[in-house]
């Protein structure tokens, strides 16, 4: 008799199986394409709710969305986020002083920018991986792997065990599994921090615009639907345990007040410190293997960065492609293909993340004369390439 904690393995006849570790941008994708192409995933996600309510908004640039369509989710992401084609600069006061087109890095068929809410993103993701017929497991995770060369024996939290042909690591930013199978590489803070929150849109609100200075770094806001903005500010980075979490709503508004523009009118809504998210910035390039035998990461795993191009969700949807293209493009699953992975996502990434803090840095650093413009041009420009 089977015992009923213990999934029975995969059956034989070569079907192969996947296990994919987290539910994010990046094990989702990977997820609906593996089943697209016929290979068994099942997919487990520490967080009960499976995230589907957590965020503000998020900036899709057209890399990101390229890759959404691949999906099959275009359409989806399309009718509930924002598109539009240009970034606009302010002075602390509201006043504008330049609108720059954004590049079109997804090509000339898909809007430069697409903001939305990121917990529709992340139900719409949901929904697909519930349509591909994975399975899916809330509030587990991975405790154990023991692999050979032929696979990976996994104990899950709940007690069960299964065996796959691979686990594909999609655990985030502070990934158990990069630390189990032995990569030392940790993310770092960059010194600054961000302060988000939900906002109704005002009226006149059409794009993304930046103010430089003033009381922050940096205060910015995306449309994220007709009727939605996440709105955000960016400071020098505070040790958490100095903010209450009940002040949260306080100390941002303390920052967004001093702002002109529709800042006044944004300010209003920032009353509820449950709905004020403080994060830090990171940075984490694993410029090593990717892998280890049978167990590869992807995303936020593998790479993370502040996100002052908006390529942290594209980045890591880019991973996702690359590495669901070479495994059902290929015969054998092993360090040859690992290793193209990581070759090719390698130099691309590692632009994002350069860039992305060099931005941040130049502002930690007070340069006024920093070359933004040719900077963000060169990277942009670069991500039209297909990943």
């Amino acid at each position: 008799m089977t015992d009923p904690r213990t999934l029975p393995d995969p059956p034989a006849g070569g079907t192969r199986s996947v296990l994919v570790i987290g539910g994010g941008a990046s094990g989702n994708a990977v997820t609906i394409l593996l089943r697209r192409a016929g290979i068994a995933a099942d997919l487990i996600e520490a967080k009960p709710d499976w995230n589907a309510t957590t965020g503000s908004g998020i900036t899709l640039q057209g890399n990101a969305l390229r890759v959404l369509r691949e999906l099959g989710v275009w359409d989806q992401v399309s009718a509930s986020g924002f598109a539009f084609g240009s970034l606009g600069v302010t002075a602390p006061d509201g006043t504008v002083l330049f609108v720059a087109d954004d590049i079109q890095t997804g090509g000339p068929d898909l809007p430069a920018t697409l903001g939305m809410q990121r917990p529709k993103l992340q139900q719409i993701l949901i929904d697909a991986v519930r349509a591909s017929g994975a399975t899916v497991r809330l509030g587990t995770t991975a405790e154990t792997l023991e692999q050979n060369a032929d696979g990976v024996s996994v104990r899950f939290s709940d007690g069960t065990e299964a065996r796959y042909d691979l686990v594909i690591a999609a655990d985030g930013l502070n990934s158990a599994t990069r630390a189990a199978i032995g990569i030392a590489d940790k993310p770092e803070p960059t010194g600054m921090a961000i302060w988000r929150i939900a906002a109704p849109r005002p009226e006149g609100l059409e794009r993304t615009d930046l103010a430089n200075g003033g009381p922050a770094y940096i205060a910015g806001y995306c449309p994220t639907s007709q009727d939605t903005i996440y709105a955000y500010v960016v400071e020098a980075n505070r040790e958490r345990a100095s903010i209450p979490p009940e002040s949260y709503a306080d100390e941002m508004r303390a920052l967004a007040q001093n702002y002109g523009g529709f800042w006044p009118e944004i300010v209003k809504h920032i009353e509820d410190p449950a709905q004020v998210n403080y994060t830090w910035f990171h940075r984490l390039l694993v410029e090593g293997p990717w892998h280890r035998g049978r167990v590869v990461l992807v995303g936020d795993a593998a790479h993370c960065c502040p996100p002052t191009f908006a390529q942290g969700a594209a980045m890591s949807l880019e991973d996702a492609l690359v590495l669901a293209e070479l495994l059902t493009t290929r015969e054998d699953w092993d360090d040859e293909l690992f290793t193209a992975y990581h070759d090719r996502r390698l130099p691309r990434v590692c632009t994002v993340v350069d860039a992305s803090c060099q931005l941040g840095q130049w502002h930690l650093d007070g340069v006024r004369d920093a070359d933004v413009p040719g900077l963000t041009h060169r990277t942009l420009n670069a991500l039209k390439e297909l990943p």
